[in-house]
């Protein structure tokens, strides 16, 4: 492998995955939601530069290309799996989420399966437009927490608009988890013949 710049910002982003869980290790809320927050928008950013960058500079690789997709789902299912816990496993949060980590662990298998008998699925347009409706929904998700504040008295004290915030996150995860399931039931589709057993 060759740590080409695009290389590089896929690695720096499937190691951020994780680090948006480690903020809330050592931080306390609301610093940890901020932490997380720009941590999480770093590592969605390089998600365009480094594929952009390596068609640009003709540095694209096999390394790049196997590591990209990983990178993506770690972000997207760690992020989830804080928020969710963060949320208080509010069920309507908790529904979309694991929908959307089905899909990602399903697509993932299939992949997996297809690749060992020498097939393929191209990425769709669709689905990079998944990719991204969840990564903006995270982020309005982690946004909401940046408002969180001390509240030793438990009053339940928040600053005006946090739930609006809330609610808009949530609604663009519900549209993200449509998205993902329109896209997974597409490449299910595509693979059906590749699933047969050959006739005796």
């Amino acid at each position: 492998m060759t740590w080409t710049i695009p290389n590089i910002l896929t690695v720096l982003r499937l190691l951020a995955a994780p680090g948006t869980a480690v903020m809330f290790l050592y931080f306390n809320r609301p610093w940890a939601d901020w932490f997380a927050l720009v941590l999480f928008l770093g590592a969605a950013i390089t998600d365009f530069f480094d594929g952009y960058l390596a068609r640009l500079w003709k540095q694209e690789s096999k390394f790049g290309a196997m590591l990209d997709p990983i990178a993506d789902k770690a972000m997207v299912v760690i992020a989830l799996l804080v928020i969710t816990g963060f949320s208080g496993m509010n069920p309507w949060m908790l529904l979309p989420s694991t929908l959307i980590m089905f899909r990602e662990v399903f697509i993932s298998g299939l992949r997996e399966f297809l690749g060992s008998a020498s097939k393929t699925l191209s990425v769709t347009r669709l689905a990079k437009w998944k990719t991204t409706a969840q990564m903006v929904a995270i982020a309005v998700l982690f946004g909401s927490g940046v408002g969180t504040v001390d509240d030793p008295l438990n009053l339940h004290l928040k600053p005006a608009g946090i739930d609006l915030i809330f609610t808009v996150g949530l609604i663009l995860l519900w549209i993200a988890a449509g998205l993902t399931l329109i896209t997974g039931w597409d490449y299910f589709k595509k693979a059906l013949p590749y699933l047969r057993d050959d006739p005796k």
